[in-house]
């Protein structure tokens, strides 16, 4: 008799029927495509690496293998390979958390191929730098209880929620930035995943496969007001600009069907080669330790808001040892640094999916894109108040993770200290500009742009110095218990 197994979406072993493992897997794309391409465009072109430059091949090459690697990079996250990998529903992607450093990298070494290449030798040794931190995060664990992860994983929540909102608006810089075709367009999918998530069949596949239908439902909005509405609007200077939630299918047109990536040094990528300089390795090898800090939040987050539970020793090593190696892999093909994203993380505490077999779907479909670039334009082209009707949902979630993370002891005079400094003078400090522009460079490049990490090493070090009250020794909330009973009462 043939033994059969009763897996389920909500399980990370397991096999699901495709039909039901696809759609799920193909919401996680939808939710970091955009942001796992953007930052290697962005870093292009402070390079100077323009396709008015004469970089127009160059640049597809390096866009199609960022596909084709946070493809492989996530299946080995899930799958591991001996200890690289946490086993663990983690999405990989291109990171953006190293733009400021890159941007800086850049001015150093003075821009074009040279800058690029630079680059990449200082990813292939930050990566394997970090790769060894991670292979001795055990003992280091200590360091990190709930906490601490707890409030690392809200100033993760916290830093996306500005991101989410961006996105929902139509995109930051962009003319018609908050206008009422955007907000429509992103109040469309928001509606439509509360709808499915909450008005269908219990754990159907419109339900657990909301964001999905949700992002799709606002594409075809989209692309039927791009057939139905004008396409361009004037500024205030009179200077005529194109819509943002235009779709234009040019791109779609233009790229081929079937492409093989290149490694750099080879083939389309020939004019680029790894070098090695001091002025690029020192700046970003820290930012590998700030990634490193931010790796062990999302894996942190995404167990608890998606499995209930703390991550184990291992999953945080191998998750950290194959966010490191995978950057050093991606160097490889001139692809930036590969990090967990917090996007996914969001999307896994929210539909509480956390199959590997559905999320790999994902990942495979990131590689099908990477070789045929015309399924990745179809994704590339989607427009971003799309994807922040959902991220706004999705980024919150994370929020409420890290509540959840710091709310499972009770929270006494001491984890409210942790919590209020960490979140308040750390987070803080990180997120508001130019509150560090007067600091040395190193130190900016650790507290400037983002409070996750000023907000973990706040956390860290008043849970190492602040003494622990024994077990016996009444919480804050304890003196008010009797009043808060008799008003309840009353």
């Amino acid at each position: 008799m043939k033994k059969t197994t009763n897996s389920s979406p909500y399980q990370f072993e397991g096999r699901i029927p495709l039909s039901q493992a696809i759609p799920l897997g193909l919401q996680h794309v939808m939710a970091m495509f955009i942001g796992n391409l953007t930052p290697l465009i962005i870093v292009m072109g402070a390079c100077g690496l323009t396709a008015d430059a004469g970089f127009a091949e160059l640049r597809t090459a390096l866009l199609q293998n960022a596909m084709i690697i946070a493809g492989i990079v996530t299946l080995v996250q899930m799958f591991s390979i001996g200890p690289v990998g946490g086993k663990v529903p983690i999405v990989m992607g291109t990171s953006s958390g190293f733009l400021g450093v890159l941007n800086n990298t850049v001015a150093a070494c003075g821009g074009g191929v040279i800058a690029y290449g630079a680059i990449m030798g200082a990813c292939l040794v930050g990566g394997i730098f970090e790769g060894i931190l991670g292979a001795f995060l055990k003992p280091l664990r200590k360091f990190f209880p709930a906490i601490v992860t707890g409030s690392v994983v809200i100033a993760i929540g916290l830093s996306l929620l500005g991101v989410g909102i961006n996105y929902f608006c139509g995109g930051t810089g962009k003319n018609d930035y908050g206008s009422l075709p955007n907000l429509f367009i992103g109040m469309v999918v928001l509606i439509v995943i509360v709808l499915l998530k909450h008005f269908a069949p219990s754990r159907s596949i419109f339900s657990s496969s909301a964001i999905l239908f949700g992002i799709l439902a606002g594409y075809v909005v989209a692309i039927i007001m791009t057939l139905t509405m004008s396409h361009t609007g004037v500024t205030a200077d009179g200077v005529k600009y194109t819509y943002s939630w235009v779709v234009n299918f040019d791109e779609v047109k233009n790229a081929a069907w079937i492409a093989v990536p290149s490694f750099i040094g080879f083939g389309k990528l020939s004019d680029v080669g790894i070098s090695f300089h001091a002025n690029a390795i020192i700046p970003i090898g820290i930012m590998f330790i700030v990634t490193a800090i931010e790796t062990v939040g999302d894996i942190s987050a995404c167990v608890e808001g998606g499995m209930d539970r703390e991550a184990t020793d291992s999953e945080l090593s191998g998750g950290v040892i194959c966010d490191g190696l995978g950057s050093s892999f991606a160097a490889l093909f001139g692809v930036l640094p590969n990090t967990s994203f917090s996007q996914n993380v969001g999307l896994v505490s929210m539909t509480k999916v956390v199959n590997r077999f559905a999320i790999s779907m994902g990942a495979i479909f990131l590689v099908i894109c990477g070789f045929c670039p015309k399924i990745g334009a179809l994704m590339s082209i989607m427009p971003q108040s799309v994807l922040g009707g959902a991220a706004v949902m999705m980024f919150a979630s994370i929020l409420i993770s890290g509540i959840e993370l710091i709310t499972k002891e009770p929270i006494g005079s001491r984890e409210i200290t942790i919590i209020s400094v960490a979140i308040g003078l750390g987070y803080g400090l990180g997120a508001t500009t130019g509150a560090t522009s007067h600091l040395p460079y190193y130190v900016q490049l650790i507290f400037g742009g983002s409070g996750i990490v000023p907000c973990s090493l706040c956390a860290i070090l008043l849970n190492i110095i602040l003494p622990k009250k024994s077990k016996n020794a009444p919480y804050m909330w304890d003196m008010d218990e009797k009043d808060d009973v008799k008003r309840v009462d009353d």
